[in-house]
């Protein structure tokens, strides 16, 4: 089954500056600016921001 170029498959880097990253996909004809998410960062024990990163 191909994939969607209207779902890239995007990283989300943790804005704590610990390395984590989730992967996920979106959509982009609803978001097409950078997606910003609040994740559970396990290095800092809390949930923070996570922007994608291209």
């Amino acid at each position: 089954m191909a994939r969607s170029t209207a779902r890239p498959v995007v990283t989300l880097r943790s804005t704590a500056g610990t390395g984590v990253a989730y992967v996920t996909r979106k959509n982009r004809r609803n978001d097409a600016d950078r997606l910003v998410l609040r994740k559970y960062d396990p290095v800092v024990g809390r949930h923070v921001s996570f922007r994608e990163e291209r």
